[in-house]
Protein backbone atom coordinates (compact mmCIF):
# COMPACT_ATOMS: atom_id res chain seq x y z
CA UNK A 1 0.00 0.00 0.00
CA UNK A 2 0.86 3.29 -0.96
CA UNK A 3 1.79 5.60 2.46
CA UNK A 4 0.23 8.16 4.36
CA UNK A 5 1.05 11.25 3.35
CA UNK A 6 2.34 10.70 -0.03
CA UNK A 7 0.80 12.09 -2.71
CA UNK A 8 -1.38 9.75 -5.12
CA UNK A 9 0.36 8.86 -8.38
CA UNK A 10 -1.95 10.77 -11.06
CA UNK A 11 -4.04 8.19 -13.81
CA UNK A 12 -5.60 8.64 -16.69
CA UNK A 13 -7.99 6.02 -17.09
CA UNK A 14 -11.70 5.41 -18.86
CA UNK A 15 -15.14 4.85 -17.33
CA UNK A 16 -17.58 2.93 -19.00
CA UNK A 17 -18.88 5.44 -21.47
CA UNK A 18 -15.05 5.73 -22.97
CA UNK A 19 -14.57 8.95 -20.89
CA UNK A 20 -11.44 9.61 -19.75
CA UNK A 21 -10.81 10.87 -16.36
CA UNK A 22 -7.68 11.87 -14.54
CA UNK A 23 -6.82 12.42 -10.82
CA UNK A 24 -4.88 15.65 -11.20
CA UNK A 25 -8.48 17.04 -13.02
CA UNK A 26 -10.58 16.36 -9.98
CA UNK A 27 -11.56 19.66 -7.74
CA UNK A 28 -13.20 17.93 -4.54
CA UNK A 29 -12.11 18.77 -0.93
CA UNK A 30 -11.80 14.46 -0.85
CA UNK A 31 -11.21 11.84 -3.34
CA UNK A 32 -11.77 8.39 -2.19
CA UNK A 33 -10.20 5.96 -4.42
CA UNK A 34 -11.31 2.31 -3.70
CA UNK A 35 -9.82 -0.61 -5.12
CA UNK A 36 -11.93 -3.59 -5.72
CA UNK A 37 -11.17 -7.25 -7.43
CA UNK A 38 -13.61 -7.38 -10.46
CA UNK A 39 -16.87 -6.43 -11.75
CA UNK A 40 -20.41 -8.54 -10.59
CA UNK A 41 -19.17 -10.62 -8.09
CA UNK A 42 -20.62 -10.68 -4.77
CA UNK A 43 -17.94 -8.67 -2.33
CA UNK A 44 -17.24 -6.42 -5.29
CA UNK A 45 -21.25 -5.51 -5.74
CA UNK A 46 -22.13 -5.41 -2.32
CA UNK A 47 -19.00 -2.78 -1.54
CA UNK A 48 -19.99 -0.28 -4.96
CA UNK A 49 -24.21 -0.74 -3.78
CA UNK A 50 -22.71 0.50 -0.15
CA UNK A 51 -20.95 3.72 -1.44
CA UNK A 52 -23.70 4.31 -4.36
CA UNK A 53 -26.25 4.12 -1.33
CA UNK A 54 -24.34 6.93 0.16
CA UNK A 55 -23.24 8.71 -3.04
CA UNK A 56 -25.50 11.55 -1.67
CA UNK A 57 -23.98 11.96 1.70
CA UNK A 58 -20.36 11.98 0.17
CA UNK A 59 -21.24 14.16 -2.82
CA UNK A 60 -22.95 16.63 0.32
CA UNK A 61 -19.40 16.87 2.26
CA UNK A 62 -17.46 17.34 -1.36
CA UNK A 63 -15.71 14.11 -1.77
CA UNK A 64 -15.54 12.48 -4.96
CA UNK A 65 -15.86 8.62 -4.91
CA UNK A 66 -13.74 6.41 -7.98
CA UNK A 67 -13.81 2.54 -7.98
CA UNK A 68 -11.07 0.81 -10.01
CA UNK A 69 -10.85 -2.47 -11.50
CA UNK A 70 -9.62 -4.68 -14.43
CA UNK A 71 -11.91 -5.22 -16.97
CA UNK A 72 -13.16 -3.16 -19.73
CA UNK A 73 -15.49 -0.71 -20.53
CA UNK A 74 -18.73 -3.05 -21.05
CA UNK A 75 -17.77 -4.74 -18.09
CA UNK A 76 -18.26 -1.33 -16.08
CA UNK A 77 -21.55 -0.66 -18.36
CA UNK A 78 -22.77 -3.76 -17.27
CA UNK A 79 -22.11 -3.87 -13.96
CA UNK A 80 -23.79 -0.19 -13.53
CA UNK A 81 -27.03 -1.01 -15.64
CA UNK A 82 -27.31 -4.47 -13.37
CA UNK A 83 -27.17 -2.33 -10.30
CA UNK A 84 -28.30 0.86 -11.08
CA UNK A 85 -24.56 2.17 -10.16
CA UNK A 86 -24.12 5.94 -10.22
CA UNK A 87 -20.64 6.02 -8.82
CA UNK A 88 -17.64 6.26 -10.87
CA UNK A 89 -16.16 2.93 -11.74
CA UNK A 90 -12.99 3.75 -13.58
CA UNK A 91 -11.55 0.64 -15.71
CA UNK A 92 -7.33 -0.14 -15.21
CA UNK A 93 -7.35 -3.34 -17.71
CA UNK A 94 -3.84 -3.67 -17.60
CA UNK A 95 -2.77 -3.06 -14.13
CA UNK A 96 -1.32 -0.27 -14.34
CA UNK A 97 -2.81 1.92 -11.84
CA UNK A 98 -3.63 -0.86 -9.83
CA UNK A 99 0.21 -1.23 -9.63
CA UNK A 100 1.00 2.26 -9.07
CA UNK A 101 -1.11 2.32 -6.03
CA UNK A 102 0.31 -1.18 -4.93
CA UNK A 103 -3.32 -2.58 -5.43
CA UNK A 104 -2.57 -5.35 -7.05
CA UNK A 105 -0.58 -8.26 -6.08
CA UNK A 106 -0.60 -12.08 -5.17
CA UNK A 107 -3.77 -13.28 -3.51
CA UNK A 108 -4.62 -16.41 -1.64
CA UNK A 109 -8.25 -18.32 -2.44
CA UNK A 110 -9.11 -21.17 -1.83
CA UNK A 111 -5.85 -22.73 -1.24
CA UNK A 112 -4.63 -21.24 -4.45
CA UNK A 113 -2.25 -18.49 -5.37
CA UNK A 114 -3.00 -15.97 -8.13
CA UNK A 115 -2.74 -12.32 -9.05
CA UNK A 116 -5.13 -9.72 -8.53
CA UNK A 117 -6.30 -6.63 -6.96
CA UNK A 118 -6.55 -5.96 -3.43
CA UNK A 119 -9.71 -4.73 -1.96
CA UNK A 120 -7.77 -1.32 -0.77
CA UNK A 121 -9.54 2.20 0.03
CA UNK A 122 -7.15 5.79 -0.35
CA UNK A 123 -8.43 8.67 0.86
CA UNK A 124 -6.82 11.78 -0.75
CA UNK A 125 -7.25 15.42 0.41
CA UNK A 126 -7.29 18.48 -1.69
CA UNK A 127 -3.62 18.05 -2.50
CA UNK A 128 -4.35 14.49 -3.36
CA UNK A 129 -2.02 13.54 -0.70
CA UNK A 130 -2.90 10.08 1.35
CA UNK A 131 -4.97 11.00 4.63
CA UNK A 132 -6.42 7.15 5.06
CA UNK A 133 -6.03 3.91 3.70
CA UNK A 134 -7.60 0.78 4.36
CA UNK A 135 -6.03 -2.73 3.98
CA UNK A 136 -8.73 -4.89 5.82
CA UNK A 137 -11.98 -3.97 4.11
CA UNK A 138 -15.37 -5.71 4.70
CA UNK A 139 -17.59 -4.96 1.86
CA UNK A 140 -20.55 -4.56 3.66
CA UNK A 141 -19.49 -1.84 6.45
CA UNK A 142 -16.64 -0.48 4.58
CA UNK A 143 -18.35 2.88 2.73
CA UNK A 144 -20.27 3.76 6.47
CA UNK A 145 -16.81 3.57 8.01
CA UNK A 146 -15.22 5.74 5.41
CA UNK A 147 -18.09 7.95 5.65
CA UNK A 148 -17.84 8.73 9.03
CA UNK A 149 -14.14 9.41 8.59
CA UNK A 150 -14.91 11.87 5.94
CA UNK A 151 -17.32 13.58 8.49
CA UNK A 152 -14.66 13.35 11.24
CA UNK A 153 -12.19 15.98 9.01
CA UNK A 154 -15.07 18.57 9.08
Amino acid sequence: MLSEKLKAPNFKLKDKDGQEHQLNKINSKFTIIYFYPKDNTPGCTIEAKMFNKYLENFEKMDTKIIGISGGDEKSKTKFCEKHDLKLLLLSDPEFEVSKAYKAYGEKFFMGRRFMGIHRYTYVLDKNKKVIKLYDRVKPADHPIEVLNFIKEQK
